[in-house]
């Protein structure tokens, strides 16, 4: 989804998803709906003593709730704030915190593999929601309990911040990695286990809590419970994925894996794009990089060919169909990095330069060819000397 900038705290940017366009005035409207039972979960649990009858008349209810929703969201930008905090006193940058559907992200630019700085990251966010519960608290109380419905309106506010934001440090701190309470459980058992491993587990506990979740959420015809279970579900398995492949691809480099120049075909950028397609028949590939003067210029795929109508494609050059925008990266950059490149670019190869000279090009297939030959031989995860297979190095197809 599209996200908004709206500002920045401490250098971190902080960003709107335009879910949480949507969620704000929803959970305002719940709130406001549900004055009266709250008020008498907040009578029971603090002893608020608030009139339930004039909270629910006119449009006070609605104040209260649009105040109540925009609290709860400030403790939510807090919570990621002290993950943050902590995060950059260790030395890990954060790229930015977003709101979205299901509350706030802190984007770290490199998760930490030292045990006791994620557990100290991980319960960050959950202590600071607790001391905005008991500030609130506090604030809750020191309000007089009086007949005005102002007066009660603040202390309804208070009470329902000091309730929920206690409540949102519990749930975040149940095993569904990766939110914070899998990230604890993570960093516990890489205490005694290897990351990749603790990883592996917390992420089989995730989807488990996911899945209890999700029935819990299906059975009580609560679709947002439902859906939140999905996402840890999906995020469990994705980073669970990912430390999996930063543990393969330790020690990789980019040219153990590329496709050398001198195995890569090129088309001349003066090409005709009928002619682009009778090569690409005749030698079954449908992606090459573009060569003018001796200088990788652009890449050309099918996809470009297909583009121009089958009337023009005498008249049309392969460099005026070609890719220009090309990302680049050097031999000694490591796998596991140009995956993130691949990824966080949305593309699917990268040209490979050292210097001013252009070495061979990296795609998503040579990665993932590589991955399944070490996870298949001991023989490269011991770090063995072998000739490269022509299943990882040779002549292929260029991912888009």
């Amino acid at each position: 989804m599209r996200r908004f900038r709206i500002g920045s705290v401490f250098g971190i940017p902080i960003q709107l998803d335009l879910t949480f366009l949507l969620v704000l005035p929803l959970f305002a409207y719940l709130i406001g709906t549900s004055v009266g039972p709250t008020v008498d979960l907040l009578n029971n649990v603090w002893g608020a003593d608030l009139p339930v009858g004039p909270l629910e008349e006119g449009a006070i209810r609605w104040v209260m709730g649009l105040a109540a929703a925009l609290g709860l969201f400030t403790g939510v930008v807090l919570h990621e704030l002290g993950h943050s905090f902590v995060a950059i006193r260790y030395g890990y940058p954060i790229s930015s915190i977003t709101l979205w559907l299901f509350g706030g992200i802190a984007q770290l630019e490199e998760m930490p593999e030292d045990w006791k700085q994620e557990l100290q990251i991980a319960v960050a966010g959950p202590i600071v929601s607790v001391a905005l519960g008991a500030l609130s608290y506090l604030a809750f109380v020191s309000v007089p309990t009086t007949t005005g419905v102002g007066t009660a309106g603040l202390k309804f506010v208070l009470g329902y911040l000091a309730l929920v934001n206690v409540a949102l440090a519990v749930f975040n701190m149940l095993p569904g990695f990766p939110m914070d309470g899998g990230r604890v459980l993570r960093a516990l058992l890489a205490s005694r286990l290897p990351y990749a491993r603790a990883t592996n587990i917390a992420a089989e506990v995730g989807k488990l809590f996911a899945i209890l979740l999700g029935l819990f959420g299906l059975f009580s015809f609560n679709l947002f419970l439902a859906a939140l279970a999905f996402f840890i579900y999906i995020g469990a398995a994705s980073e669970a994925q990912t430390t999996a492949m930063r543990a393969a691809f330790e020690g990789v480099e980019v040219r153990d894996v590329m496709t050398p120049a001198d195995r890569i075909d090129t088309v001349d950028a003066e090409m005709s794009v009928a002619e682009l397609l009778e090569l690409m028949f005749r030698e079954r590939h449908t992606g090459y990089p573009v060569e003018r003067n001796g200088d990788i210029v652009g890449l050309v795929t099918l996809g470009d060919a297909r583009a121009v109508r089958e009337v023009e494609r005498e008249a049309y050059r392969v460099e005026e169909v070609m890719t220009t925008g090309l990302e680049t990266i050097t031999p000694t950059a490591s796998a596991i990095d140009a995956m993130e490149r691949i990824q966080s670019n949305n593309v699917g190869r990268l040209l490979v330069y050292d210097g001013e000279q252009f070495r061979g090009i990296l795609t998503r297939s040579d990665l993932m060819t590589a991955l399944e030959i070490i996870n298949s031989d001991d023989r490269f995860r011991r770090g063995t000397p072998t000739e490269p297979s022509s299943e990882v190095g040779g002549r292929r197809e260029l991912d888009r």
